[in-house]
């Protein structure tokens, strides 16, 4: 029998190469189509992300938000993030699993995430690293106020359907290259 585990990592391998064979081909229109999206969101913390590998690059709609901007940072295995405010030329360093992270700065607490993934689906799960950083940190932030996450994403990383548990927090939208995508 396979189990959860087994099913997840053969989902990651696929979608990592789907997403390697489009991040050749390039992410088009993708951080205006997110900038466009978060425009409504203007004055709201956001917390963004600086990508890595073969990662689709919000950068350019973090520039663009107009408000405080925060970058994710890792305390430890088990914890939720922190997010450190972040802006243009700022000095980064190097994180836990090489993310790169604001030097210095205050901690924001965002109420809209731009959240990196491995894969997705339709009915708005993704699929991420495995460490549950994200799972959790929604979860906390979701049980204090409304808080917005938003998948940015190549539309080849889109899965039938991404293996799911209870703990698993679902998207609001999805970004691609493609357009936008709202879950209800």
């Amino acid at each position: 029998m396979t189990t959860l585990t087994e099913i997840k990592a053969r989902a990651r391998a696929d979608a990592f190469a789907a997403r390697a064979a489009a991040h050749a081909r390039g992410q088009g229109q993708a951080a205006e189509i997110l900038a466009d999206y978060l425009a409504p969101h203007r004055d709201r913390p956001l917390s963004g992300y600086m990508a890595m590998r073969t990662e689709i690059d919000p950068l350019g709609a973090m520039t663009a938000h107009q408000g405080p901007v925060g970058v994710p940072v890792i305390l430890g295995k088990g914890q939720p993030l922190r997010f450190r405010e972040w802006a243009p030329g700022c000095a980064l360093v190097e994180g836990a699993f090489k993310a790169l992270i604001p030097a210095e700065g205050a901690w924001i607490e965002p109420e809209i995430l731009i959240v990196p993934l491995v894969a997705f689906d339709a009915r708005g799960y993704r699929l991420g690293y495995g460490g549950g950083f994200y799972d959790r940190t929604l979860e906390g932030l979701r049980a204090r106020r409304p808080t917005l996450a938003i998948g940015f994403a190549f539309a080849a990383q889109e899965l039938p359907e991404v293996p799911i548990e209870p703990t698993d927090q679902r998207l609001d939208a999805i970004v691609t290259e493609e357009g936008v995508r709202e879950f209800a």
